[in-house]
Parts: C-alpha cells; sequence; structure tokens
C-alpha cells in the first residue's frame, strides 16, 4: 500500500504520467504498477507508461519511452521546436547507427540514422505539447538537417521554418552557422540567410 502512494506521487510530480523506469530508479516495484492498473488508479499508455486515467495521452512521450535512443527530427522536432504550425502526419526519430530500426519502423516511425558523431550534436529536452519533457534536436540542428537533400524536406516548410527562425530574439547565428559546417550545407543556408537577415 505504502509504495502504491510513492507511485502515485511520483505519477502528480510527473504531469499524470508514470513510467516502470521512474519506478524502478525509486527503488519501488513493478508489481505494484499493476496493482494500480488492475484498481484502475493508472492505465497502461504503451509498454512501460502508465497514466492516470484522467489524461490525454502524450504519443510522443510513449514513443520516446518505448525507443529511448530515439531523437526527435526533421517535421516532429520543426513542431516541437515552433519552427511550424503543421502537425506532423508522422513522427521522424533520428537513432545512433547500428540501431535496430525494426521496432521504431514496425510502429510507424520515419527513422534516420547519424553517425555517433553527428547524433548526439544538438539534442535538447523540450515540452510535448502533452506537457512532458522529450528529446528533440535544437532548432539549429533541425534548420541544418531539413536543408540535407537526403531528408527532402518540402521547400515551403523549409521557407516557413527559417522565417520562423529569423524573427525569433533567441535565435544563435553562430551555433546554426557552425552546425552548416558540421553538416556540410553551408551554401544553401547562406541562400536562406541572406534573404532573412
Amino acid at each position: 500500500m505504502e509504495q502504491s502512494n510513492e507511485i502515485m506521487n511520483l505519477v502528480k510530480q510527473n504531469n499524470g504520467v508514470v513510467t516502470t523506469a521512474m519506478v524502478v530508479a525509486a527503488g519501488l516495484s513493478r508489481g505494484s504498477l499493476k496493482y494500480l492498473a488492475d484498481k484502475g488508479e493508472l492505465e497502461k499508455a504503451s509498454r512501460g507508461v502508465y497514466v492516470l486515467p484522467e489524461i490525454w495521452e502524450d504519443d510522443l512521450l510513449n514513443i520516446q519511452t518505448r525507443f529511448k535512443k530515439g531523437v526527435f527530427s526533421l517535421g516532429t522536432a520543426l513542431f516541437l521546436c515552433d519552427l511550424t504550425d503543421r502537425t506532423p502526419n508522422y513522427c521522424h526519430m533520428t537513432f545512433p547507427e547500428g540501431y535496430n530500426l525494426s521496432g521504431p519502423k514496425a510502429a510507424g516511425i520515419r527513422c534516420n540514422t547519424a553517425k555517433k558523431d553527428f547524433y548526439s550534436i544538438g539534442i535538447e529536452n523540450v515540452k510535448s505539447p502533452g506537457g512532458n519533457i522529450v528529446q528533440a534536436y535544437n532548432a539549429e540542428r533541425t534548420l541544418c538537417d531539413i536543408l540535407r537533400t537526403q531528408n527532402n524536406t518540402d521547400v515551403q516548410l523549409v521557407s516557413e521554418a527559417f522565417k520562423r527562425y529569423a524573427g525569433r530574439k533567441e535565435k544563435d547565428i553562430p551555433l546554426l552557422s557552425q552546425y552548416a559546417h558540421q553538416f556540410k550545407v553551408e551554401k544553401r543556408l547562406r541562400a536562406y540567410l541572406e534573404v532573412l537577415l
């Protein structure tokens, strides 16, 4: 009973969501999660993710919990970084090279891989629409990613993203330039920035 109360406290501290990993890290029993779900105090949202019954399910948090190595990227990161109003039709994630993509692909995720040197560049914690923290690439990294030809991003989406970025107070042009150099998209970036800045 005491463990159930501790789990419910964890849930309340985390916007009505708790994961099996959080429960185990707190030294609590996984069985208590099942007990709370059987009682109807929690609902199983996806594998390893439990929510209060009155909470809207956060698909991005569920995906992030299932595929911990995945980082939201491209169109999904544009949305999370507020560089577009378009809600993504599908979820984009980037995984480290060598990661087995069969699970995420089966879940309908559009997957990219990146070499270890590039995978970790620009990862940030951002708020999902459900108010939970997920990992996505920052605005500067995402802008460089959408300029890369293999990503085939819609030209209108790219233009809108750069216009929104140019209008921000918290833009970091030196960081954007550094990333453009690392990802070899300097010429394309210059074309957009010359028009907007």
